[in-house]
């Protein structure tokens, strides 16, 4: 599931948010939509934490939710909180269904049918965005489907005080570029420019990033089946198949007379490569011969002198 990499998300957003402040200009213009949508209070039922509707005066939040909980149906789930995030606004960022096999088996029913059998249960990981202010009635129409909640964590991050200290800094920041483009110009001059850009464009990148944290609200959704489906799929019975295909005498017997017939080739061929050391071999061979003849004659000779 990924609650994890959403709080890392969020997390990093946040951070980039307060560092890029000192580096760059921030007016209250980037969060004025963000702070309609979270003045907003909408009557939600009771099931739903306070910390999703939640208005403060002159306060601003971003708001997360994360809800493990197990369905019916999860197909039907799944079509149903995709069709509610649109009514509301919002959209799908991410939607992994998938059915993870617990078993699988295989029984033959004749010599050509076999029957496959799957245990399996499905689950969806979701991610969604929706306007902040409609994470209450998303929360609510998510409740509904669920027949067992195993967790739902809502989280209202407070992030007036970064947004007030990124106005201070954006304000020191605009001063300081005025300050540098009033300088001679130098190879120093050109530099503070440059850098004082990147850090203009940083600080823009991470206004449009919290003004978009705070207009949508992220939701983690993790939806399973508590029980087990079971899909019997009809199969072709192989080990059959392989029975009847494993062995072939008379086509094993040709290829094994063809196969000895062009080993015998190989080893005459290989015979005429080393002619040279069967020749000298041979020589070897002829004079040990005759020298085993020539003393066999002497030794004869010795034994016999009267002949």
């Amino acid at each position: 599931m990924k609650t994890t990499h959403m709080r890392l998300t969020i997390a990093t957003a946040l951070l980039l948010g307060i560092y890029s402040c000192k580096k760059g200009e921030a007016t209250a213009s980037d969060y004025e939509m963000s702070t309609s949508a979270d003045s907003a209070y909408v009557n939600v039922s009771d099931s739903v934490s306070s910390a999703a509707t939640m208005s403060v005066k002159d306060k601003q939040f971003i708001k997360t939710a994360d809800v493990n909980m197990e369905v019916k149906d999860v197909y039907d789930a799944t079509i149903s909180i995709e069709k509610s995030v649109q009514e509301l606004g919002g959209f799908v960022t991410d939607s992994n269904l998938q059915s993870r096999v617990i078993s699988e088996d295989t029984y033959n029913t004749s010599d050509e049918e076999a029957m496959l059998v799957k245990k399996y249960q499905t689950e969806n990981t979701m991610q969604v965005r929706v306007p902040t202010s409609r994470l209450g009635e998303l929360l609510t129409l998510i409740n509904d489907k669920k027949l067992f909640l195993n967790s739902r964590i809502i989280n209202a991050e407070d992030i007036t005080s970064n947004i007030k200290y990124a106005e201070l800094e954006g304000k020191r920041i605009k001063k300081t570029g005025e300050n540098i483009s009033e300088l001679k110009t130098t190879k120093d001059k050109v530099k503070m420019s440059d850098e004082n850009m990147s850090e203009n464009n940083s600080q823009q990148l991470a206004n449009l990033n919290v003004t978009d944290n705070l207009k949508y609200s992220t939701v983690d959704i993790y939806i399973k089946e508590p029980k087990l489906r079971i899909a019997e799929i009809a199969v072709t019975n192989s080990k059959n198949i392989d029975n009847k295909y494993k062995f072939n005498f008379f086509y094993s017997a040709k290829n094994a007379f063809v196969e000895g017939y062009y080993l015998i080739q190989k080893l005459i061929v290989g015979l005429i490569m080393i002619w040279p050391i069967l020749l000298i071999c041979g020589l070897i061979f002829y004079f040990y011969r005759k020298n085993q003849s020539k003393n066999k004659i002497q030794q004869q000779k010795q034994e016999n002198p009267a002949s």
